[in-house]
Order: C-alpha cells, then structure tokens, then sequence
C-alpha cells in the first residue's frame, strides 16, 4: 500500500518544475519595541483583547467589573486565589466565563502558552475566555517562550494567538467554533503570587 501511494504522488510530481529552497527562515524580531507591547499588538491583530495593569489590586477591579456581567464562571487550577472572581462556579461546559493562567507569551507571534495543568476545558469550552499573564513572562520569540515551559508544561502545551477562527466551509471566517470566540489577556506588570 506505501509503495502504491509514493508510486502515485512521484507520478504526479513528473515533470513539475522544482521550487528553490526558501532560504533561512528569520525567526526574529526585527526592530520590535519592548516584548509585551509587541505581544499586545501582535495578539490584537489576531483578534484579541488586551488590558494591561501594573498590580493586582487594579487588575482585580477591572476582572470583577467584567464579570458581572456573566451568571458562570470556571477557573483554571493556576489562578491565584486574590485573582478568582466571585461569579458562581460551574463546570467548564456550562461556564459562560473562563479564567486560566498563561505560562508565558511570545512577542514575535502574539501567542500565549497554556499549560494543560490548567485545565484544558477552562481554556476551550466557555464562549469568553481570560488569561492572566505574569508580563514578566512575555518573551521576544516563541522559542523562548517555550523554552520558559520546559519541564513544567503538564502533559501539553497549546499556543492561543487571539480567538478561535476557521475558515474550512466556503472559504468564510467564523469566530468561536472550535473554542472561544472571545479571548482577553490580562497583561499583569507585578504578579501576586500563588
């Protein structure tokens, strides 16, 4: 059957002209302004919210005042208990509200990193999801980023860059199909610990 198949795809390639090799691919990031505003606006480009605070006490204002707003909430097992909010908790398949922790960002893609140590669900079943983010753990690139999550990642690491998007049926985008249609960092410059 393998040899049927390379046979067919060889067949097919007869006679194509060869694509040069691209080259070097540049990995960095050029001319880019301090990691968490470059992340900010790589992130909303992608379609993101962004709020960023310098303490918890700030953060913690504007996290209750969004909150009000939705009758469920489910947490992430890393939000720091001065960050939880007072929404009734429910289960992530019922929560109108997420709330996880990002374990680093990457300013080159705008991309946050989620441990599944989190809670997988917290991250992808409620329609509107927020991620704290220590700021000091945006880094320039993704390979820093994930070289930051090296041993302490859980079972999985998943890069979420904005909401979910796809375009797979006649070439139109539809936000939220394969998880949330509405994702905000919450950019915190002193982290309040466990």
């Amino acid at each position: 059957m393998r040899e049927q198949v390379l046979r067919r795809v060889r067949q097919a390639l007869q006679g194509r002209p060869r694509a040069p090799h691209p080259g070097t691919l540049d990995t960095g990031v050029p001319d880019a302004p301090a990691p968490v505003e470059h992340f900010a606006d790589c992130f909303r480009a992608a379609g993101g919210e962004v709020h960023r605070f310098a303490g918890a006490d700030a953060a913690r204002r504007w996290l209750h005042g969004f909150a009000a707003r939705f009758a469920s909430v489910s947490h992430g097992a890393g939000v720091p208990a001065s960050l939880a909010l007072p929404a009734p908790e429910a289960p992530p398949r019922r929560a109108e509200l997420g709330v996880s922790v990002a374990r680093a960002a990457a300013a080159q893609s705008g991309s946050l990193v989620l441990s599944s140590r989190d809670g997988r669900r917290t991250q992808l079943l409620p329609p509107v999801h927020v991620v704290l983010v220590d700021a000091a753990t945006v880094t320039a690139t993704l390979g820093e980023a994930l070289d930051a999550c090296r041993g302490d990642g859980g079972s999985a690491l998943a890069l979420h860059s904005g909401p979910s998007k796809s375009a797979d049926i006649g070439q139109v985008m539809v936000t939220g199909v394969h998880g949330p249609g509405r994702v905000i960092a919450v950019l915190l410059d002193d982290w309040p610990g466990p």
